[in-house]
């Protein structure tokens, strides 16, 4: 979260849930088969469960997640389990409680915990998605590894990005993949590398004799771009074919213009076979040409 926070959006800039089923249902015909909902945190917007039973209700949808900070989950876990969520992905980058204060600006960890608790009580898969920022929470690389030995989730650790909301914070991440991987492999030499499922964005590994498995993602680096499959679609409406671009279109905007299904459909198919090559290209296509610095918390986790 940028220090001095972030703008409010009028209500009336942002998708309604009509809006967002819809568009859902669009994409749905078209082919999509998985559903995320992300963060920050979900939960902040009055009515989730709601949406979420309908959008679970999809014909075609076979798989609906979320992404979520974990503050406000944890009560509505059992009603997640009951939609049919099977995996959440849950952000915390480190387990020391004033480390996550200096990160994330709230006093939050307990919170986290408790829904991470909660999620593996009711056999919910869970990732634990952690940036590795330098200077930040570089020392809580091997804690938040540990959790795998006796936790079944997958703990993800995340190449720091330019969507800090900083523009003076860009040029050259230390924490690389390797670098993050040569510091787990310092304690744990053992680590083996195990499959990647199709279209992973995170290279796989496991300490032998561990629950749970360790994921590597190369999100600065970008050496996955030639297997992603990943759309994204901003609370505004904007539609990202890669997370470097700054938008190619407004879904919300051509609904609201009276667009039939059709020609919404159409539209989405010329913006998808024009993706970039990959996030360095989309990067270079921005059209502000100024780095890269906007905040996830404005795209989502």
């Amino acid at each position: 979260m940028p220090a001095e926070g972030l703008p409010w959006i009028e209500k009336k800039v942002l998708m309604t849930y009509d809006e967002m089923l819809h568009i859902s249902a669009v994409l749905i015909s078209m082919g999509i088969e998985k559903i995320r909902i992300t963060g920050g945190e979900p939960f902040v917007r009055k009515d989730l469960i709601k949406f979420l039973t309908a959008l679970s209700g999809m014909k075609g949808l076979h798989e609906l997640t979320i992404t979520t900070n974990g503050v406000l989950t944890a009560p509505h876990i059992p009603a997640l389990k009951k939609i049919g969520i099977k995996s959440v992905n849950l952000s915390m980058d480190t387990t020391d409680r004033h480390r996550f204060f200096s990160i994330t600006r709230r006093d939050e960890l307990p919170a986290v915990l408790q829904t991470l608790d909660a999620l593996l009580v009711n056999n919910i898969e869970t990732k634990i998605n952690a940036v590795v920022m330098d200077g930040k929470n570089t020392q809580d690389i091997i804690p938040l590894t540990m959790l795998t030995k006796d936790l079944p989730l997958s703990m993800r650790f995340i190449e720091e990005m330019p969507f800090n909301g900083d523009k003076l914070h860009h040029g050259d991440w230390l924490w690389d993949h390797a670098k993050i991987l040569e510091t787990i492999k310092d304690k744990f030499p053992n680590i083996q590398k195990i499959a990647d499922p199709p279209f992973s964005t995170s290279y796989n590994y496991q300490v032998p004799g561990h629950k749970g498995t360790i994921g590597i993602i190369a999100a600065y680096t970008r050496s996955f771009c030639g297997t992603c499959n990943r759309i994204r679609i901003t609370p505004s409406g904007e539609l990202k074919t890669c997370l470097y671009d700054d938008g190619v279109l407004n879904i919300k905007d051509l609904i609201r213009q009276g667009n039939d299904d059709s020609e919404v459909k159409a539209i989405l198919l010329n913006s998808l076979n024009h993706r970039p090559r990959d996030g360095f290209e989309a990067e270079r296509l921005r059209k502000e040409k100024n780095p890269v610095h906007e905040s996830m918390a404005t795209i989502g986790g």
